[in-house]
């Protein structure tokens, strides 16, 4: 078991007004599950990802992270396991603009203090792997959509995680783009990742092998 979250739930305080945002959640995923999270806007599902990626914290209830109780961590304790044990996959890629692609995906890596070497060959690997051997030394303003979000996902293996979570990973592509990185995340997940992803897109959910529909705040 992965991912076991008992009775979750989150509420935020906009000033004196408190938003409930998710309601007593209970979601459990196995290791090399392949799931996608659906919902209309407002419905929870942000917030459920956030918590599951170790972002944010629940209110009440507990989330346990590979046998670990990780609802209670501090802010260093969660940003450790997302550094280690999480990668994470952005509709809007969030490049740094001024480096190359190699040098974007050793970024966990050098926060996880790996050598120098052994960062270059880790993300050389990575690239290879989602198709840019040739584009190693561009910089993201020299790369397409689809460029951009192959760099994504290399920099999200780079760590070899225990959990890949794509937040509406085709947001920012036209269809044929965005097709060709369901491919790549459909390998990842045969190659024995587990992936969870966020999408509005039917057609995008239907990738994965279960899918979670979220509705204010409840899984419905």
């Amino acid at each position: 078991m992965l991912i076991d979250v008992k009775e979750v739930a989150k509420t935020y305080k906009l000033g004196s007004v408190e938003v409930s945002a998710l309601h007593n959640i209970n979601l459990r995923i196995e290791t090399n599950e392949y799931v996608a999270i659906m919902g209309p806007s407002g419905s929870g599902k942000s917030t459920l990802m956030n918590i599951l990626g170790c972002l944010d914290t629940p209110s009440v209830g507990a989330y346990y992270f590979n046998g670990e109780d990780v609802s209670g961590l501090n802010d260093n304790q969660l940003s450790g396991i997302r550094n280690k044990k999480i990668g994470f996959v952005f509709q809007t890629f969030n490049l740094l603009q001024r480096v190359t692609a190699l040098h974007n995906v050793e970024l966990p890596l050098i926060y996880s203090g790996f050598p120098s070497t052994k960062r270059k060959q880790l993300a050389r690997d990575a690239l290879e792997q989602v198709g840019l051997g040739d584009r190693m030394e561009h910089r993201p303003n020299e790369l397409s959509g689809g460029q951009k979000q192959r760099v994504a996902i290399a920099r999200a293996l780079v760590n070899n995680p225990s959990l890949i979570l794509a937040d509406e990973p085709t947001g920012n592509l036209d269809s044929k783009t965005g097709e060709e990185i369901m491919v790549i995340i459909q390998k990842l997940y045969e190659q024995g990742n587990t992936i969870i992803m966020v999408t509005h897109e039917e057609y995008i959910a239907e990738y994965a092998r279960r899918v979670i529909r979220l509705r204010d705040g409840l899984i419905k």
